[in-house]
């Protein structure tokens, strides 16, 4: 295993709140290319997975919201859907200077998209971007649509196939809910798809 290799594992075994992530989901080569693309996407995604252990955690609803618009922030970027004051309280939190996904108009190319150029594990591909990003405002109005459309009796966030992007679903759903437990409950499904976008650093 190279060095640059190396880079993508570590960031695949992090520990938040009582989740453990283990750090391989496959037997593969592995990333060539870029280092810098992979270390900046790692590090993009530990601190996605920060702030949505802040919103899990949360003692009360308006700092549950508070984490839920990093995190949403955090993955759209300033060029993406939504992007800024969420929550409505005066500050932007989760600022940026691009997401972990392509903006409306496919620039800035996000983290993912990067680190996929460079030489990425296709788990990347298939987890954190969801597949080809050759049309970014289909890909968010799909986003777009599966929040309009969700019910508690119907979770329409299966459809999408970036889990980065179910992340600011259910971010979505919180900033609009008036319940501490409902956030939290938000939160733990935000906590299985950035688990799943960080084994994607490594190849499958």
């Amino acid at each position: 295993m190279t060095v640059r290799q190396q880079s993508w594992r570590v960031g695949a075994s992090v520990l938040f709140g009582t989740l453990v992530l283990v750090a391989s989901c496959g037997s593969g080569s592995g990333v060539e290319g870029d280092g810098d693309a992979g270390e900046r996407l790692t590090e993009r995604l530990n601190v996605l997975a920060s702030h949505v252990e802040s919103w899990r955690n949360a003692p009360s609803l308006a700092e549950a919201q508070r984490a839920a618009e990093a995190a949403a922030n955090h993955v759209v970027g300033p060029d993406g859907p939504g992007f800024g004051d969420r929550d409505r309280d005066g500050e932007v939190r989760g600022p940026t200077d691009a997401g972990i996904l392509p903006g409306l108009e496919g620039a800035p190319a996000g983290f993912a998209l990067e680190a996929v150029n460079a030489g990425a594990p296709d788990c990347v591909v298939r987890d954190i971007l969801g597949g080809a990003w050759d049309d970014p405002a289909r890909r968010w109005a799909e986003l777009d649509n599966a929040i309009a459309n969700w019910q508690p009796t119907r979770n329409t966030f299966p459809s999408l196939a970036s889990h980065a992007q179910r992340i600011v679903g259910w971010a979505t759903l919180t900033l609009a809910t008036g319940s501490l437990e409902e956030a939290r409950t938000y939160a733990g499904h935000a906590e299985l798809h950035i688990a799943i976008s960080l084994g994607a650093l490594n190849d499958c």
